[in-house]
């Protein structure tokens, strides 16, 4: 008997990845947004844990100068971002399509573009920090703490990129576990570092707030390392070729065109918070530390809108690689009320207890004053962000990013960064940063739910129905793979 060729629909055996296209959509919600929401969960845990040490034990300065860089890194972070996320938007559809062939170059090409990226970053990141901290109007006795400390940082970009690429491609597939058990080493691992490299304990250096960066790069580095070797010996569908890398135009292409938008929306996200965080820093440090803890409780509560949106994101494009739009629909509906309701509850109790959050890092009473009404206006609009994310994920899972994009645009640097400027001096107090914020959560949420509405997210980047020739229209399903990469559709000769 002669086997030529497997089934174009067969998924090649040994290679972990979970069907979204089948089954309960809230059950798929909830199982595949679990892992990273415990991921999350872990890594705020972790940056609770680091800020309580950094604002307690070494000072506001140094909580403020955490505060001032982080934006920074996210803005050369936005890069790897936007790659992974046309990775994850690409692999899913490809998934969900049962087109192996494809997900091999998705795999392949991301791979090449991604490793190109933290080269590029990281090197503009070392040359300019110190120029963008000090556009930032940082303060002069924090420029060389804040220049120091970022610096050092900023060297955790090559694992941090590599994360990004992995797990993109694994949640692709509908894997959200195993990302969440390499995480979860890393983190617990860094929490560890942390204070013996902070304060020099059991004779380790005493770094003082560099010893966290120290820390970061020693556990992300194992996390990834760990990572791509655990893909390379379980035979993963998404493992990426190292040894022969390859790059076609047209995969290339594709990813650069959902990815770039998806870049530059993220950098959008990322120098607004630095342009925000220049205006608070008009106010004094005072208001720059007591920013930095509030900003720590919004993290924890658009964990469920953050995660919940990369799930439907994921759903949503396995569904559409599989043509069927009838179960997208039902996935924003389920996304809607399940993150809704978890941010809800989130919103009443940043609302109704907010000194006694800001207590967790802060213990000067005077900047948890200035903290209080933050929570208390911005702590309501949290549920239009939920809203936001959910509807985005669907038009990002269609791979309209550039969408997505336009609707940062708006909601950020045509509503968000004038407001603020302008209501901060009108009213002189940072309340009018407060309040510029929650309008464009609003502003964002409607344009994005308008256009999903519109069902204009259901055609393909260059015309026509995505059930006909999904995101990979334009490319000819029957162009040669580069030299080196294999059609997972297709085995070997065997015969008996």
């Amino acid at each position: 008997m002669n086997i030529n060729e497997k089934k174009p629909d067969e998924r090649p055996q040994g290679r972990a990845g979970r069907d979204l296209t089948h089954g309960s959509i809230p059950t798929h919600l909830i199982m595949f947004s679990l892992p990273m929401l415990l991921g999350s969960v872990l890594h705020t845990a972790y940056s609770f844990v680091n800020a309580i040490w950094v604002g307690q034990k070494l000072g506001t300065a140094a909580m403020a100068a955490v505060t001032i860089s982080f934006p920074v890194v996210f803005v050369l972070t936005a890069v790897a971002m936007g790659l992974t996320m046309a990775t994850s938007i690409l692999a899913a559809q490809a998934y969900g399509a049962k087109d192996w062939a494809r997900m091999r170059r998705v795999v392949q090409n991301s791979t090449v573009l991604v490793t190109v990226a933290t080269i590029i970053c990281l090197g503009l990141g070392q040359l300019y920090c110190r120029e963008i901290l000090v556009a930032m109007n940082t303060p002069p006795d924090m420029l060389n703490m804040a220049t120091d400390y970022m610096r050092i940082f900023l060297l955790t970009m090559p694992a941090t990129f590599g994360i990004f690429l992995t797990g993109a491609l694994l949640r692709g597939i509908g894997d959200s576990k195993t990302p969440l058990y390499f995480q979860a080493v890393s983190v617990v691992l860094t929490a560890v570092l942390d204070p013996f490299l902070m304060f020099g304990w059991l004779g380790f250096p005493k770094l003082g707030l560099n010893g966290t960066a120290v820390a970061t790069i020693i556990s992300s580095s194992l996390a990834f390392i760990s990572l791509a070797v655990y893909m390379q010996r379980k035979d993963s569908l998404v493992a990426p070729d190292w040894l022969h890398l390859r790059c076609d135009f047209k995969t290339s292409w594709l990813i650069m065109k959902i990815g770039v938008p998806s870049m530059i929306q993220q950098a959008l996200v990322s120098i607004s918070m630095v342009v925000v965080i220049g205006i608070v820093n008009r106010f004094g440090e005072a208001t720059a530390a007591a920013y930095g803890a509030a900003s720590r409780i919004d993290q924890l509560a658009f964990m469920p809108a953050l995660n919940f949106g990369a799930s439907v994101s994921t759903l949503a494009g396995q569904n559409i690689g599989a043509g069927k739009f009838d179960r997208v629909h039902q996935v924003f509906r389920w996304g809607i009320l399940i993150s809704g309701a978890i941010t809800i509850a989130a919103s009443i109790i940043a609302v109704t207890m907010p000194a006694q959050l800001l207590r967790i890092f802060l213990s000067d009473p005077a900047v948890i004053a200035i903290g209080v009404p933050y929570l208390r206006i911005v702590g309501a609009g949290y549920v239009f962000f939920s809203v936001m994310f959910i509807s985005n994920g669907v038009i990002n899972g269609a791979g309209h990013t550039f969408i997505t994009t336009i609707f940062s645009l708006i909601s950020l640097w045509i509503v968000r960064v004038p407001l603020a400027t302008y209501l901060s001096g009108r009213m002189q107090k940072p309340e009018g940063i407060w309040y510029a914020m929650v309008i464009s959560f609003a502003v964002g949420m409607m344009v994005s739910v308008i256009y999903y509405l519109s069902g204009r997210w259901k055609h393909a980047l260059k015309g026509g129905p995505m059930a006909d020739r999904g995101v990979f229209a334009g490319l000819d399903s029957g162009d040669p793979l580069p030299e080196g990469q294999v059609e997972f559709n297709k085995t070997p000769e065997v015969s008996e």
